[in-house]
């Protein structure tokens, strides 16, 4: 009888090793193609921008274009100076893509100075100082338009390394973080006001939201840090605070780099997500996680020059 049996077992035995193995090799495929396989791509990236607003000059008045914020706006993670995302908004590189040759700030702006404040690694409460102290009262022929990028940092340092604190929250719970996030909202609209009292021949504020390296998972191993129960919801609350107190006032616009990166973080091979870039599945985030790369910037700067078109009173003037 044992003789008949040996036969089926062995067979069995093949087929589980078999199963064992197809199962190995896609879980190593996983792996390599979608869990940790990020390519960034190469060329364009980001919105198409019209020709037509930038064929002729805005306004020749004055114009202070203002940087303020973190790292963002600082530009680190940029291939160069040039290619940061301030600069570029206001400057074509020496190396610009052939269709955005001539769509910046200075192509339509003759009068223009520029001064960037960011810096790197600062956190909301940073930029207000340097609002407060460092931004002097401008003439009233300057009109301003200040680029800005604030609160990111608060969401992400410490890194889930040292006990979640206000500006620097990882890892705190949405209970922990209500007041951080109240006095966030506060910050904001205490710098928007700063900022407009400085401009007394008037400013436009442009404010990025935050984006989301996850792609909307909430899975901060992904992104090789601690797990965060409560990261997305903090996050989205400051993303509300952003957009809410952007709208009471009738001069600050909000950027969308929130949806403008969606698809481009650590699930950008993942095509079954929602968030899936089919025409761009590549990763736009530098090395540090929290920054983005040239292509990243890239398509920031497009995203401000975007929302600064459709909303500048240079432009839409009578």
């Amino acid at each position: 009888m044992s003789e008949h049996v040996r036969p089926k077992d062995s067979r069995k035995r093949l087929w589980v090793l078999l199963s064992l193995a197809v199962l190995t090799l896609l879980a190593v495929l996983y792996v390599r193609e979608y869990k940790f396989s990020r390519p960034v791509g190469e060329g364009p990236a980001g919105a198409t921008i019209p020709d037509e607003p930038f064929q002729s000059e805005w306004t020749d008045r004055h114009v202070y274009v203002l940087g303020i914020g973190d790292s963002i706006t600082a530009g680190l993670g940029a291939d160069s100076q040039s290619h940061r995302y301030f600069n570029r908004v206001l400057f074509n590189p020496p190396d610009e893509f052939e269709e955005m040759k001539g769509l910046c700030l200075s192509a339509v702006l003759p009068n223009l100075a520029h001064e960037n404040l960011a810096v790197s690694g600062s956190e909301s409460q940073l930029h207000y100082d340097v609002v407060k102290d460092q931004v002097v009262e401008q003439s009233t022929e300057s009109f301003g338009i200040v680029l800005m990028t604030s609160g990111g940092n608060d969401l992400i340092h410490m890194y889930g390394r040292s006990p979640p604190r206000e500006c620097a929250m990882y890892g705190a719970t949405i209970e922990q973080a209500e007041p951080w996030i109240d006095r966030y909202a506060n910050r904001l609209r205490e710098m928007f006001s700063l900022l407009i009292s400085r401009f007394p021949g008037g400013c436009e504020i442009y404010i990025g939201d935050i984006y989301d390296p996850t792609d909307g998972q909430g899975d901060a191993p992904s992104i090789f840090l601690p797990d965060w129960p409560d990261g997305l919801a903090i996050h989205a609350r400051y993303n509300e605070s952003i957009r809410s107190i952007a709208d009471e006032f009738e001069n600050v616009h909000v950027v969308p780099l929130h949806s403008t990166f969606m698809g481009h973080g650590s699930h950008c091979r993942q095509w079954w997500l929602d968030s899936y870039c089919e025409t761009d599945p590549h990763y736009w985030f530098y090395t540090n996680v929290e920054d983005p790369n040239d292509r990243g910037y890239d398509a920031i700067r497009r995203a401000f020059l975007l929302t600064i078109v459709d909303n500048t009173s240079l432009r839409n003037r009578d």
